[in-house]
């Protein structure tokens, strides 16, 4: 770490789909297969993207708002097998292994918080091998679903730092919205889930535009 410098973050949490996983584009189309599974409307590409980040539940609720949702759960297994299916062929965004060593070098906390299920952030984390990264992860089906803070205040209290000494990045809305929510700070990537556009009414301290970016934004300011 420069010692020169005081560095201005403890924690560093991480959203997984989109911001260090390159798995939007297999997400949404999980979503839009298991929806024509059960001859639900299929939901563009756009409309499905947007509900990642959240926990399943809530995600096929909104994309699926006329099915009944006492079969949300089935809607659920569809998105799993085509997910599991595929998910083998995902790897990290490039530059995040050495964005990652960088921090970690630095001595800063390293958390994920995701809407995925426990099951399947364990998996993502042995497919890529770095569970031993990460020093803490949330997961949606043991907390509350973003954009709700419980996860990212846990993962706080879990290291005994403030929110102003956390910074949450994300690829979406509901990221930027848990950071604001726990008070804590945010960087959004364009890369992911959302269209820049969507990050405009957040106070962000930046907008990273690939890996690269951000790893340079982190290493001179984190």
């Amino acid at each position: 770490m420069d010692t020169n410098r005081p560095r201005q973050f403890d924690l560093v949490v991480f959203d997984w789909d989109g911001t260090l996983f390159d798995s939007t584009a297999l997400i949404a189309g999980c979503i839009q297969s298991a929806c024509a599974d059960l001859s639900l409307p299929v939901p563009t590409r756009e409309a499905a993207a947007y509900v990642i980040g959240l926990g399943l539940h809530d995600a096929l609720a909104h994309v699926a708002p006329t099915l009944d949702p006492a079969r949300v759960p089935e809607l659920g297994l569809r998105y799993r097998h085509h997910y599991f299916a595929s998910q083998h062929e995902l790897s990290l965004f490039e530059g995040t292994l050495e964005m990652l060593s960088m921090l970690k070098a630095r001595h800063h906390w390293l958390a994920v918080a995701t809407g995925k299920s426990r099951q399947g952030l364990d998996e993502a984390l042995q497919h890529v091998e770095l569970r031993d990264v990460f020093d803490g992860t949330r997961t949606a089906d043991e907390t509350r679903s973003k954009p709700h803070p419980q996860m990212l205040m846990e993962l706080m209290r879990e290291f005994g730092v403030e929110p102003e000494r956390t910074l949450m990045i994300g690829d979406t809305t509901h990221d930027l919205q848990l950071a604001a929510n726990a008070g804590a700070a945010s960087i959004a990537v364009s890369y992911g889930a959302h269209e820049p556009a969507a990050f405009a009414s957040f106070p962000t301290r930046l907008v990273a535009h690939s890996t690269a970016e951000l790893h340079a934004w982190l290493a001179a300011n984190a």
